[in-house]
């Protein structure tokens, strides 16, 4: 029995500190992050980040430090635009979030239909195709996903062409449901995706800085949305419903979602790139269609 407690205590003992080691690990690699202010180029110059006093950004190479370095996640399959965090930012913070960027070079997407999408039909659509997604996410060892609803309706500034909406998930073991909040810059030859990264409890923080977020980053002139020459240019292949679908996820393969794991915390947290495979193809062939 005295061995049996004292075979039990030493795995204790070693599970504790390879946790310590862990955790020391992962601030030294917090702490190797450089972080930059005022005004970020991106992709060569095609857009840029006018960051105010409240963000600071990380390069690419920054990024898969911190996604993949210290949060766990894969590596991605293409390289990221990089990161914009609060001017706080503490990655092994609970309360910590994100939002990271990317760029779908898919053409130019019509925003024809943006007056006229029933949101609340897309919704059950989407809800459906989830389900569909979600059994093949389990026979793949993945665990079950639930579009709950929406977490912020979709809006879209027809002005300025920017998009956002959120969407509320729940997977199967989770404690607290994942936030997937998107927000999206239409331009020339392309859309600006960009993905937060945060908890539910978040979404009333995360909605208060989504206006200032979209406002900071912008499509360099030549590049901009107005600057498309139809007689030029390509043309994207969906609208505005599949674009809140998830098209770009599902055309990058993007099929079973990017966990990141916040490890200090034991926190798991979606990040906002997520595809429903079968509800991707059926509104492509009803209206995702540019004509």
């Amino acid at each position: 029995m005295v061995s049996i407690l004292l075979l039990g205590s030493l795995q204790l003992f070693a599970a504790a500190t390879l946790d310590e080691a862990r955790k020391v690990e992962l601030r030294g690699l917090t702490d190797r992050l450089k972080y930059q202010t005022g005004k970020i180029a991106l992709r060569d110059g095609i857009a840029a980040i006018h960051l105010p006093d409240g963000f600071r950004y990380l390069d690419p190479a920054g990024s898969e430090t911190l996604l993949v370095g210290i949060w766990g996640n894969p590596p991605a399959e293409s390289k990221l635009l990089g990161v914009i965090v609060p001017a706080k930012f503490d990655p092994l913070a609970d309360e910590s979030w994100c939002v990271v960027l990317d760029y779908q070079e898919d053409g130019y997407v019509k925003d024809h239909d943006a007056e006229t999408i029933n949101y609340d039909k897309l919704l059950k659509e989407m809800k459906e195709g989830t389900r569909e997604a979600s059994e093949e996410r389990v026979k793949s060892g993945y665990s079950a996903i639930e579009l709950v609803g929406w977490a912020a309706a979709p809006r879209y500034d027809k002005q300025n062409h920017k998009f956002h909406w959120a969407k509320e998930l729940k997977f199967e073991g989770g404690e607290e449901n994942t936030l997937n909040y998107n927000l999206r810059v239409l331009g020339r030859h392309g859309i600006l995706v960009l993905n937060a990264v945060a908890r539910m409890s978040q979404l009333a923080e995360i909605e208060k800085a989504a206006p200032e977020i979209l406002g900071m980053v912008e499509f360099s002139e030549g590049h901009r949305y107005a600057d498309y020459n139809a007689s030029t240019d390509k043309l994207a292949t969906y609208g505005l419903a599949a674009l809140v679908a998830g098209g770009i996820a599902a055309k990058t393969g993007l099929l079973k979602g990017l966990f990141i794991a916040i490890l200090a915390f034991k926190k798991f947290i979606l990040i906002g790139i997520f595809a429903v495979v079968a509800f991707f193809k059926k509104v492509l062939g009803a209206r995702g269609q540019s004509r």
